[in-house]
């Protein structure tokens, strides 16, 4: 029997994390497949509740106690599956887990027939005794900077200071001295919003390059720990449940993010107060990283492309046929797999969970 607070070790037969990875690839897969159908439809919201119908339905064939941390529907009042709904059979014996998810990250885009959209679950084993392994951070947004491994560990050499209160020329000048690169031939991502025009203004005048996206910033935060991405920093001010999920597959990469809270006061006023009623004052300036956000050693994160992205292809229909592509990483082994599949789709079954299908059709 495990201690509290620890999981079985690695390759353990009761090691059920090792077991269960491929059971939340194959509910992005089928999320994937199903959401294509809507792929340039205008209906965004028909298009998440088609996705929502594929994972709730592998969920519910999943043997474990899961509980979701960060879920659809809560920004934008979209069908979808909440915080607090549990997932798995909940059978006696069956592992813990804290599950975040989108089941379309870029839905904007898949309504416009956009590139850049995928379906992404994020999950962490809670061990025995401990009550979470995920952070929930109650903001819609939040200030973020992303970055890789070698920038992770030139920061831990150096102190661990905060980015995100440091000008930014001064970031670009020490992720280039990280990197070994001159700040001119730095590569950073950001989102095309208004609220970044700071950001865009400043970025210029330090003379990096800027690759500008539209939605779906899971795929910019992760891109810079991503070898051969061509991207060396994710900086903005986007949601912040796509920021726990791209903690998780930063955790497993081994790349970092800051992270703190963020209000425009202007049209937030009612819910930063409704956030600092329910936070500390320390949580609600404070700077989180990776390791505050998905807490201990377990970290599973996979996606799966729905429209083409930087991260992923997309769902490709052949006929009959669809394939797919999906990252699967673990953080626990360091293992990341890129998981190309071909579904043959007159045999195919993709368990749907009714409630959603009545919102999709």
């Amino acid at each position: 029997m495990s201690k509290p607070n620890t999981l079985p070790p690695l390759h353990s037969p009761h090691d059920l994390e090792r077991v269960l990875e491929f059971e939340f690839v194959r509910a992005t897969e089928n999320a994937a497949l199903q959401a294509i159908h809507w792929l340039g439809r205008g209906e965004k919201e028909k298009a998440d509740a088609a996705a929502c119908a594929a994972i709730a339905g592998v969920f519910d064939i999943l043997d474990i106690k899961g509980e979701v941390v960060i879920g659809e529907g809560i920004k934008d009042e979209a069908p979808g599956i909440f915080v607090g709904e549990h997932l798995g059979t909940w059978r006696e014996g069956a592992p813990r887990f804290d599950i975040a998810m989108d089941p379309i990250d870029g839905t904007t885009n898949i309504a416009k027939g956009l590139p850049n959209s995928i379906s992404v679950i994020a999950a962490a084993q809670i061990p025995d005794g401990a009550p979470h392994a995920m952070h929930n951070l109650p903001s819609y947004y939040a200030h973020k900077i992303a970055y890789g491994p070698a920038v992770k560990k030139a920061l831990a050499e150096k102190g661990n200071f905060d980015f995100l209160d440091m000008p930014l020329k001064e970031v670009l000048k020490f992720v280039a001295a990280a990197l070994d690169k001159r700040v001119n031939e730095l590569v950073v991502v950001t989102m095309d919003r208004p609220r970044h025009n700071d950001i865009l203004r400043e970025v210029r005048q330090a003379g990096s390059a800027l690759r500008m996206i539209s939605d779906g910033d899971i795929t910019a935060a992760v891109a810079p720990s991503m070898p051969n991405s061509g991207v060396d920093l994710y900086i903005g001010m986007g949601g912040s449940p796509e920021g726990i999920l791209a903690a998780a597959a930063l955790k497993c990469l081994g790349g970092d993010m800051q992270l703190r809270m963020w209000f425009n006061m202007e049209k937030h006023l009612q819910h930063y107060n409704e956030v600092a009623d329910a936070v500390s004052k320390e949580d609600l300036t404070r700077v989180f990283r990776v390791d505050d956000l998905v807490i201990g050693e377990s970290a599973l994160f996979c996606a799966t492309g729905i429209s083409d992205s930087a991260l992923l292809p997309g769902v490709k229909l052949i006929g009959h046929k669809a394939e797919t592509h999906s990252v699967l990483m673990r953080s626990r082994s360091g293992t990341v797999r890129h998981i190309q599949a071909m579904h043959q789709m007159d045999r195919k079954i993709v368990p749907l969970r009714e409630s959603f299908v009545k919102l999709s059709q």
